[in-house]
Formats: C-alpha cells, structure tokens, sequence
C-alpha cells in the first residue's frame, strides 16, 4: 500500500506525492520562474498509416540541459523548481510542456482530419536523489513506482482517456535532457498503433498468447531471471540486439489487478535487470523502457501486460541506428542472436 497526497501548483497545474507510510506536506508548491509558450499541439491523421501524428511546435524551447535541473528539490534562496522539500518518496506532475492537454486548443481545419490533442502529459520523478538512478533504488521503492503507476493509469482510465503508457528514457543516447531520474506518463485520446497491435493478438490468439511465451521461455536460453510471479527474459523475436521483456507469470491487464506479492516479484525481477544492463559494460547503460497495459476498450482474460526495454546499443560502443529497412519498411534487422545476448546479460547478472 501506498500514501499519496494531492496539491495544486501556483500556475494551476496538479502534483502528487507518494510514499510507503505518512509523511508530513509543505504548504508551499513551487514551479519555476519558466513562461512556457501557448500550447498549440493538435492531432493531423495519416492517411496512408491510418494513425494520428501529434504537432507541439511549443515544445521546441522546452528545457534542454539545464545548470539545475527542474526535478530538483527547491532550495531557500535559489530560484523555484518543480519539487518542495518535503520526506515523500515520488513525486508526479503535470508536464509544463505538454504534447497531451486536457486545455488542448481547437485543432486546425484541414484537408485531412485533425483533432484536439486532448489528454494528458505527466513527469515522475523516481526519487529526490539526483546521483542515483533507478536501478540503483530498493526493490521496495521500484515497488512503489509500479503501485504510482497503477494509480495514475487508474485515474486517468476515469478521466476518459483511452490509453496510458508509463515509460523512462534513460541516457543521452535516448534524447534525455535532464538527468535526474524521472520518466513520463502519455494519457492518450485513442489507443496508439503499437499497443493496439499486441493487444490485438493477443485477443485473437486462442488462450494466453503471451503466458505460452513465458511457458517455454521458462527453461529456454533466453532466460534471464525468474521469480514465482515474475519472469524477464530477452524475447525470441528481439528487434534490439538488447532488447528484454519483464512480465508477471499470470495474465493482468492493468498493475492494478496485481496483488501485492506479484508486484514485489516484478519489482525484484526489474531491479535484476537494471542491475545486469549497468553490470554489462560497467558503466550506465541507456535504454527506453515502455509499460505495455491493456487498453481500456473492454476487458479481455487473457490481457497480459509486460514491459520492454528497447536498448540503442548492438555491442559496446557502436549503436543500433533505425536506418533504411527499418524506417523505411517497418522491418527490423537485428545483427545478433537473442539467445547470444541473453548469454552476455545472464553473465553480467550473475557473473
């Protein structure tokens, strides 16, 4: 179980504080001294791809490395940030630059349709320690992270969203402009094409598509680390030569339905993880990590969420760059074996 406690900020926009037992709040909600430009983000659809593209040119002078970073706790005497001092454990707020507003203006009129860019954009600060990095958090704390997420995706279901992805972007390599240890939550108006895609086979699949996966991953050379309710492994099909799946044993669709006892197997399961990427070279390693859940059109028995590291390195030093067949096809070329790659990782999780 978790604490959570609500504020709103000087500049109208909500935050959340959430730990593993009371603590006590500030009053006082900072958000920094930033006038960010008047949204003007809308959806276009693609014709030919039958998808929504998002315009946010307001995003374009958003912050970018900045000497102190936003996510940081507000000092006495130093100009605001985002975060009060305070003894929570994670924090999430609305984002200043937001691709998805719940305030999204009216779209344009267009030759093809357009729609408002309505839901909601989120920053989650992982921890207040600006050094550490998720990996390098308690497995309690990892759980605690997995139970905010499920509260936000809960909520923003209510709220009429349709779909939400919880992810991190860690590293340069990625597009990170600001280091401390944070990830982001996309409430979206539609369900996007790549979870639509999964949760669509696995409805028409005939059983648990992704339980049977896990059922001979289980003593298969692709296995990286088990648990009771847990389970990663790098999948057979990898399109990154890095790439790992971690998932709960049984079919849940939401974090939500978990009890208690699996999320602390997949928050152990996920810290094995981090740790073996960052064991790999002996350094950090970057990656994107995505929370694939199940939509909210309807519930289905065999949903089964999982999530999925997407790694920009093929072997120490040399990145993985979508180019041609990729890009172009929508084809993946991965230069390894998924079976080679588990071996390296196992080695660094247990080596």
């Amino acid at each position: 179980m978790f604490v959570k406690e609500s504020r709103i900020k000087p500049d109208g926009r909500q935050i959340h504080f959430y730990a593993s037992k009371p603590f006590d709040m500030p009053h006082d909600m900072p958000s920094p001294d930033v006038q960010a430009a008047e949204s003007t983000a809308h959806l276009r659809w693609h014709p030919l791809r039958m998808e929504w593209v998002a315009y946010a040119s307001h995003r374009q002078n958003r912050t970018f490395l900045p000497k102190k970073s936003p996510l940081a706790v507000t000092t006495l005497g130093e100009e605001p940030t985002e975060l009060p001092p305070g003894d929570y454990a994670i924090a999430v707020f609305e984002n200043l630059f937001p691709t998805l507003s719940q305030h999204a203006p009216l779209p344009p009129v267009m030759e093809i349709p357009t729609a408002a860019s309505k839901g909601v954009c989120e920053v989650v600060v992982f921890t207040q320690d600006p050094l550490t990095h998720l990996g390098a958090l308690s497995i309690q704390h990892i759980a605690l992270l997995l139970q905010v997420w499920a509260d936000r995706s809960k909520a923003h279901a209510a709220a009429g969203c349709k779909y939400v992805l919880a992810f991190e972007n860690r590293g340069a390599e990625v597009g990170v402009t600001l280091h401390h240890p944070h990830g982001q939550i996309y409430a979206y108006p539609f369900i996007p094409p790549i979870p639509a895609q999964e949760f669509a086979a696995q409805r028409q699949y005939t059983g648990g598509l992704l339980e049977d996966m896990i059922t001979y991953e289980l003593t298969g050379p692709r296995l990286l680390h088990a648990r009771p309710e847990a389970i990663a492994w790098v999948p057979i099909c990898a399109r990154y030569p890095y790439e790992v799946w971690v998932a709960p044993q049984k079919a849940y669709g939401h974090l939500w339905q978990m009890p208690e006892s699996a999320i602390m197997d997949l928050a152990a399961t996920l810290k094995h993880v981090l740790t073996a990427y960052d064991r790999l070279w002996k350094k950090p390693f970057p990656y994107l990590m995505t929370l694939h859940e199940a939509p909210y059109d309807s519930e289905h028995p065999f949903d089964h969420l999982h999530i999925e590291f997407s790694p920009p390195y093929r072997s120490e030093g040399k990145l993985k760059f979508l180019a041609g067949t990729e890009l172009g096809a929508g084809m993946f070329v991965n230069d390894s074996l998924p079976e080679n790659k588990a071996q390296e990782l196992r080695e660094a999780m247990y080596g």
